[in-house]
C-alpha cells in the first residue's frame, strides 16, 4: 500500500499523521464524518454510504467537500462492510462522487483501489467546513417524564450515560469489528441507525455484542431517520432491528421508536 494511503475505521481517529494523505475510511459520508476530515486535512477521503438514507444524510457530507475543494467519494454500503476500512480496500464499490473526485476521472462503479489511484492526484483542499457541533443533549421525552439521551455520535457516550436511555446518530456496526468499541458505558438502552444494514448485515452488529453485556439495543431504519442525528431517529425513526434484551424490554421490528418509548396503559 502506498504511503500516503491512510486506513482508519472511524474517521474520529484521525490525527496528525493523517495531513496530506488520501484517507479510506469505514464512516458513514454525513456532515460531521465530513467536517472531521477536513479539519484534519486529509488530500481525499472515501466514506461509506451508509445507505444513503433519508434525506441523504450517509453521503451529505461527501457532496459538501466541494466547496473546500477536496475529493470525496462514498462506497455502497452493500460492497463492503461500514466501519472497516480494510473491507472498504479490498472489496468498496464507488457509489457517490462529488465533482472534485469527478475531475479527477473517480466515477460510480469503480473499485475502491482504482478510485484511489486516481484520488492520488488530488491537489489538498483549500479551506475547511464551518465547525459542526455534534449535539449531546439531554431532553425530557413523553407523558411520563422519560429521560432521554441524544448524542449524535456514539463517540461521546461517556461514563455519564451508564443507565440511561442512549439514542445516537451512528451506525450500528462495529468499529472495526472490535466488540470493545460498541458502546462505551453501560446503558439502560441504546439506539443506532442500521445504515442500510449493508454488506454481511454489518450494520446492525453492535447489537450482538451489546447482547453479551447484557445492555438493549436497537436500530432505526436508514430510510427513516438521517444518520448523524439522534433527534431524527427520536422524531421519525422505525425499529429495523432489536436485540434479545432489547425485546425482553418489548421493543418490536416496525413500530416507531418514539411509540415505543411511550409507556402503554
Amino acid at each position: 500500500m502506498a504511503p500516503d494511503i491512510l486506513l482508519l475505521d472511524s474517521i474520529t481517529d484521525a490525527r496528525a499523521d493523517a495531513r496530506g494523505r488520501l484517507v479510506v475510511c469505514g464512516s458513514h459520508g454525513g456532515l460531521f464524518p465530513a467536517a472531521v476530515a477536513a479539519r484534519a486535512q486529509v488530500r481525499a477521503v472515501l466514506f461509506n454510504d451508509a445507505g444513503i438514507g433519508l434525506d441523504r444524510a450517509g453521503v451529505v457530507g461527501v457532496v459538501a467537500l466541494e466547496s473546500v475543494g477536496m475529493a470525496a467519494v462514498a462506497l455502497d454500503c452493500h460492497s463492503c462492510r461500514i466501519g472497516s476500512a480494510d473491507d472498504a480496500l479490498a472489496r468498496g464499490i464507488v457509489s457517490v462522487v462529488n465533482a472534485v473526485a469527478v475531475d479527477l476521472g473517480v466515477t460510480a462503479g469503480m473499485t475502491a483501489e482504482i478510485a484511489l489511484d486516481l484520488l492520488g492526484k488530488a491537489a489538498p483542499p483549500s479551506g475547511q467546513l464551518a465547525t459542526i457541533s455534534e449535539a449531546r443533549k439531554s431532553i425530557v421525552f413523553g407523558p411520563n417524564n422519560l429521560r432521554i439521551q441524544l448524542l449524535d455520535s456514539a463517540s461521546l457516550v461517556n461514563d455519564s450515560d451508564r443507565g440511561e436511555i442512549v439514542i445516537t446518530g451512528s451506525h450500528g456496526g462495529l468499529i472495526g469489528g472490535d466488540a470493545l468499541r460498541a458502546l462505551k458505558a453501560d446503558a439502560r438502552l441504546a439506539v443506532f441507525n442500521d445504515a442500510g444494514f449493508g454488506m454481511d448485515d454489518c450494520g446492525v452488529t453492535r447489537l450482538a455484542a451489546l447482547d453479551a453485556r447484557d445492555i438493549a439495543a436497537l436500530t432505526v431504519a436508514s430510510e427513516t431517520a438521517r444518520i448523524g442525528d439522534a433527534a431524527s431517529a427520536l422524531e421519525s425513526g422505525v425499529i429495523s432491528r432489536v436485540n434479545r434484551a432489547a425485546g425482553a424490554m418489548g421493543a418490536t421490528v416496525g413500530v416507531r421508536l418514539n411509540r415505543y418509548l411511550i409507556p402503554r396503559g
